[in-house]
């Protein structure tokens, strides 16, 4: 934890965007990059050095490394001291039985081990004077501090969004399209037939492909764009670029100050490939659109854009023909190919925008220190704010586990068993971030469950936590203020990312990788979870209403009596009330504790059903709907769980349930719409809405056994692919292609749809007025199959 020489100079205002170290023969120099309010700027600070801790009791002898006393202690109080590495490289060598049994901290990064003791979060305020080097100001070894993330200034970041063009099968590049917030243009690799200046297309048309990828880095060079976006950016786009210059021998110099780049593939089936460019921060949108919490059917391009944006790409299909059409363009086309890679950097960039995920970064990184587009990294968050805070009440952590921690795991969140049944007037109350609200009111703690003490607070599974300034629950108090500001200044951005930073700690606490694993504090939020679920039930049934389903923070109360809308939202704003001064009280007599549990009344559903599960007369769980009034007056369909929000049902299932749902929900006869739907399936009036679309997660030949539809059906298509859409058939499942004259030709097996698609969803509602879907249809299903 070396500190660099303060530098004098004025306090300049910037934002940290990258990272980076290198060992050095004067030790190890971190480079950071950041946005300032005139530009880019770059930080060197020079002379660092690796640490961790040592047990001191425990032998060490290396030549070069310095060891140290500190006034720290292990988690069971043993008293260490601080090795100090000129180089990275030498820490990472040390011998694994020694750093197993006597070693702490071992794998924080130098970068971040900087920033995190100095509570740098991406706000900063430098203090020292800058020199130009290659075109940008940069500080050498100067006093960085901390910003308030609250108050401190934000970047107005340049974005470049890009997007390339390949031949499907030899990976050669045809073009590649830029777009900014002022400029456009399209880098192609010239075609047998070479765009007209007439087309008006902003297009350079390069000699070959070396040629074409050196003129595209020439551009980033010089306009030098803070942040590059794309769709499956970085597993394809930037690898294939790098790929490409590899071949070619062209240095991939993609980063600031001419920095080379490089991907670095995904290490497991759970993690993504990472890109390291120089000074640029670089985000994918799908992983960015996961990272804010947003929900799609699928997350291709096309999709989401319509979705989104209201409009699509300029071809569309599965992978195999999209590839086609690109190549066909690029030989017969290119100025339609030059058009459409461009509307695919205008879709990503409206993308972007329309979800607010560049503010949506930049607040995440100011509230948590990870880097702006790190995709993931909530164990990595958790580290940077939990422990400079650790290292300040004298302690040091344990490293990660090396292999699964083992031991039991913690209950899941408490599920109510639901009842059954179609019902008027349901209202749904919602405890507010209940696991962090837990956390906040019963100090849950990693340092709390190893501190010693009398004065203490009552866990679960053995556990207890001291009573004397726990640091978890102060974290998310001081998160839990920044949210409710950003709430009423309306920053949208802010708030999400708050919400999904407090949310994110039990899961952390409840991950094997986690250096603070352990199966108590965990216990301790979801069996209080359970407490609070059950005993807000017993609240609401003595004040005379029904609990008809309760599910980890959220309970369904049905009111009975038939009031107006009116009277049910006062009565839900006053129950709401009510539970809140019961738990306080409650909570301030059986603990002596403070209250941070906040339940809101959340619906008011007009019509709500509760079914059974499948073949079962027992309610089912996690799977409901609900009709609610919206804010024109008129009606809104909920689902949860159901086929009408799950990708792996057909379009007639789902359109299927919406109207048939809304019908019963509103008293209207729905007889006939059944009935029609069952003979237009016969007829093959309904064939377009038979198509099955699921993902292949595996190389097609390693399902051996028990091999499902969609692999069948991708197996007698070849090739790799990453989605299959199919239908089933008489004989089996058959892949359906972009081609309508093939999608005529199949025969679909009009029994497994009655059977396995409109069935189960009327089936989930029928019962509950009096009919089921054989009775309505079963005539029907016997003259069409006697044909």
């Amino acid at each position: 934890m070396s500190a660099a020489r303060p530098a004098p100079g004025a306090a300049t205002p910037a934002f940290i965007l990258t990272r980076d170290w290198r060992d050095t023969r004067d030790g190890i120099e971190l480079t950071f990059w950041a946005r300032g309010a005139d530009g880019p700027l770059k930080i060197v600070v020079s002379g660092q050095r690796a640490v961790c801790f040592i047990e001191r009791a425990a032998r060490f002898e290396h030549a070069g490394v310095e060891r140290r006393r500190v006034a720290l202690k292990t988690p069971c109080g043993a008293p260490v001291d601080a090795l100090y590495f000129q180089r990275r490289d030498d820490l990472r060598r040390l011998p694994s039985p020694l750093a197993a049994a006597a070693l702490y901290e071992t794998d924080v990064r130098p970068p971040d081990r900087y920033l995190m003791e100095r509570f740098i979060q991406g706000p900063v305020t430098i203090h020292g004077t800058s020199v130009a080097e290659h075109g940008a100001p940069c500080f050498h070894n100067p006093r960085l501090e901390a910003a308030p993330s609250e108050s401190a200034w934000r970047p107005s970041l340049d974005v470049a969004s890009i997007d390339i063009e390949t031949d499907f099968e030899s990976g050669e590049l045809f073009s590649i399209g830029v777009c900014t917030a002022d400029e456009e243009r399209v880098f192609l690799k010239a075609p047998p037939v070479v765009p007209r200046p007439a087309d008006g297309l902003p297009v350079e048309v390069l000699a070959d492909e070396p040629e074409l990828l050196r003129r595209f880095l020439a551009w980033v060079e010089r306009r030098d764009p803070d942040v590059l976006i794309g769709w499956n950016f970085i597993g394809f786009d930037l690898k294939t670029l790098e790929a490409r210059c590899r071949a070619h021998g062209v240095e991939f110099r993609l980063g600031r100050q001419r920095g080379v780049a490089h991907v670095i593939a995904a290490r497991g089936p759970y993690s993504v490939d990472v890109a390291r460019v120089p000074g640029r921060v670089t985000m994918d949108g799908i992983e960015s659109l996961r990272a804010a919490f947003y929900n799609f059917e699928n997350f291709s391009l096309a999709h989401v854009a319509r979705e989104l944006l209201g409009r699509g790409k300029l071809i569309e299909g599965d992978d195999v023909h999209g590839g086609r059409e690109v190549r066909r363009l690029y030989h017969e086309s290119p100025a339609e190919l030059v058009r459409y890679n461009l509307e695919d950097c205008r879709l990503v960039m409206d993308v972007f925008a329309s979800a607010g995920l560049i503010e949506f970064a930049v607040e995440r990184a100011a509230s948590t220190g990870l880097a702006v587009g790190r995709a993931g990294g909530s164990v990595a968050a958790f580290d940077f704010l939990y422990l400079p805070r650790l290292h300040r009440r004298g302690y040091v952590a344990p490293d990660p586990p090396l292999n699964e921690a083992q031991g039991s795991s913690s209950p899941g969140g408490y599920v109510l068993d639901s009842v059954p049944g179609l019902y008027d007037d349901v209202l749904s109350f919602d405890f507010k971030s209940l696991y962090p609200s837990i956390i906040r009111t019963f100090l849950i703690d990693p340092l709390g469950l190893w501190l010693p003490g009398s004065r203490r607070v009552e866990g679960f599974d053995g556990a207890s936590f001291s009573r004397d300034e726990p640091i978890l629950p102060a974290v998310i108090e001081r998160l839990w203020a920044r949210r409710e500001r950003a709430r009423r200044d309306a920053n949208a951005a802010l708030s999400q990312a708050l919400k999904i930073i407090m949310n994110s700690f039990y899961g952390v606490l409840g991950t094997p990788a986690c250096r603070f694993f352990d199966t108590r504090l965990t216990s301790s939020i979801t069996r209080r979870g359970h407490e609070i679920i059950r005993r807000s039930r017993q609240f609401f049934e003595e004040a005379g209403y029904r609990v008809i389903y309760g599910d980890t923070d959220s309970l369904f109360v049905w009111l009975r009596h038939g009031p107006t809308e009116s009277e049910a939202a006062a009565l839900g704003e006053q129950l709401a009330l009510d539970l809140n001064r019961w738990w306080r009280d409650a909570i301030r007599a059986e603990h002596d504790l403070a209250s941070r549990l906040e339940v809101e009344f959340e619906t008011h559903y007009l019509k709500f059903l509760m079914p059974t599960m499948r073949g079962s007369g027992a309610g089912s769980k996690k799977r409901y709907a609900g009709m609610t009034r919206a804010r024109d007056g008129g009606t809104r369909l909920v689902f949860k769980g159901l086929e009408t929000v799950r990708t792996d049902w057909t379009p007639l299932a789902r359109e299927f349930q919406s109207e048939l749902f809304r019908r019963v929900f509103n008293g209207e006869a729905f007889d006939e719409f059944v009935r029609s739907t069952h003979e237009r399936l016969y007829r093959g009036e309904l064939d377009s809405r038979l198509i099955y679309r699921k993902r292949i997660r595996r190389d097609l030949a390693r399902y051996a056994r028990n091999v499902p539809p969609h692999v069948r059906a991708a197996r007698k298509l070849g090739g790799a692919r990453r989605w299959i859409r199919y239908v089933i058939c008489r004989d089996g499942p058959q892949p359906v292609t972009d081609d309508s004259a093939a999608l005529a030709a199949l025969k679909p097996d009009y029994d497994h749809y009655s059977e396995r698609q409109l069935k189960p969803v009327a089936d989930a509602i029928l019962p509950f007025v009096g009919v089921s879907y054989d009775e309505l249809v079963g005539g029907q299903i016997d003259l069409f199959r006697a044909e």
